[in-house]
């Protein structure tokens, strides 16, 4: 007669016992009197559901067969179309190194598994290969991008309908301690908003249309797309609006029109004052509109590249010797001054339209002029504070240290 396989406990595992046989693990547990079992392939299964099983539901949760691959996959289909398309091309340039944790399931996705990934690249980015490549200043630093989208892809799984009882009991791999250890070298310090003066400097070395583009650009405190992508229709001369909507989107590789996106990044419309200088400019741009085209800023009814704003900025920023580059200075410029001159975050989000205050304070960052006129304003009301403390040369007024800590 063939005997029935034995399962023994497993050390230091209470309720857990393992058939050498055939290598799976059962879990034991009596809830109110009543003996509750469950079979699994692997003792991290056996834990988690002597963690989670409540007496009540009858339902084992089933091992995970989803890969990483799969899981981006389902989020390319049913989540990246309410993305802007910016962000989805950001997210798949990102993932190029994710892919090598493709053929992991989810549950095998552990803290560990990823200690491993980081180690691996950090040793490949810190290498010579790497480090004599012709990177120049662009080499990497980081994996904090990497990492931060695992958890978006994670916390989009956690949430996702289709995955809900597998994932319902993952815990997110990523620790903090995986961003510590995916340092690779400090960030080159950069100022990525402008200053007003280094913008007026700017402007000035700029050709007529696309100084008018950066005017608004500047003025707006929008972003280049949106800039480019301004339409006639939201243009409101006798209420002074302008409603920023429409937004260029450029190949990333050939940095070419291909589309107007039908509404901002953030997928929200925002309405901004037309200033006397902001009205000034698009009186100049009326001399340029056609009749079939509605686009505001245009080359002979062409949508504008971003390659050619691209040329045609770096182009002002050489001449003009100002120590700021790319587009987004602009933007980043007029947040910080919205700030200084608001005197707080509301008034950044005003002009830049952000949802929230974390993203409002990133592009408001002030600058080490602005902390050197604090600390000396501070500094001066600690010397009119000393001053007022200082005793008279009277022996009278002096007090004895020595003596006020024996007295106390």
């Amino acid at each position: 007669m063939k005997k029935h396989p034995k399962y023994k406990p497993v050390p230091k595992n209470p309720g857990i016992f393992h058939n050498s046989n055939s290598g799976r693990y059962q879990s034991r547990r009596c809830i109110q009197g009543k003996q509750f079992k469950a079979t699994f392939d692997t003792i991290y299964d056996a834990r988690l559901w002597l963690a989670t099983f409540d007496g009540k539901s009858s339902a084992v949760r089933q091992t995970s067969t989803t890969t990483l691959k799969e899981v981006w996959e389902e989020m390319q289909k049913r989540h990246f179309p309410l993305l802007a398309k910016s962000t989805v091309e950001i997210w798949t340039r990102r993932y190029e190194l994710l892919k090598e944790l493709e053929s992991y399931r989810m549950e095998e996705l552990t803290s560990s598994v990823i200690t491993s990934w980081v180690e691996k690249q950090v040793a490949y980015f810190k290498s010579n290969d790497y480090q004599n490549s012709t990177r120049g200043k662009a080499k990497r630093c980081n994996l904090d991008n990497e990492l931060n989208l695992f958890t978006t892809i994670f916390n989009w799984y956690k949430g996702s309908e289709k995955f809900e009882h597998e994932a319902v009991a993952l815990p997110n791999p990523v620790r903090l301690s995986h961003k510590r250890m995916g340092f690779i070298s400090a960030k080159p310090i950069k100022d990525k908003a402008i200053t007003l003066d280094a913008a007026l400097q700017f402007f000035e070395c700029l050709k007529p249309l696309y100084r008018d583009l950066a005017l608004f650009h500047y003025f707006s405190a929008s972003r280049i797309g949106e800039a480019a992508g301004l339409q006639w229709s939201r243009i409101d001369f006798e209420n002074r609006k302008v409603t920023i909507m429409e937004t260029c989107r450029w190949d990333m590789s050939s940095k070419t029109f291909i589309g107007l996106n039908p509404f901002p990044k953030n997928k929200e419309a925002r309405t901004i004052y037309m200033t006397d200088e902001i009205c000034e400019i698009l009186k100049r741009r009326l001399a340029f509109r056609q009749a079939d085209n509605n686009f505001v800023f245009h080359v002979d009814g062409k949508p504008l590249n971003y390659c050619t704003i691209q040329q045609n900025y770096r182009d002002g920023q050489r001449i003009s010797g100002i120590p700021f580059r790319g587009t987004h200075i602009l933007r980043h410029g007029m947040a910080k001054l919205a700030r200084k001159v608001g005197g707080g975050l509301d008034a950044v989000v005003a002009m830049t339209g952000h949802k929230d205050f974390k993203l409002a304070d990133h592009y408001s960052k002030l600058d080490t002029e602005f902390q050197k006129e604090t600390s000396i304003k501070i500094m001066e009301h600690i010397k009119q504070e000393m001053k007022a403390e200082i005793p008279t040369e009277s022996p009278d007024n002096v007090v004895s240290i020595a003596k006020f800590n024996r007295a106390k």
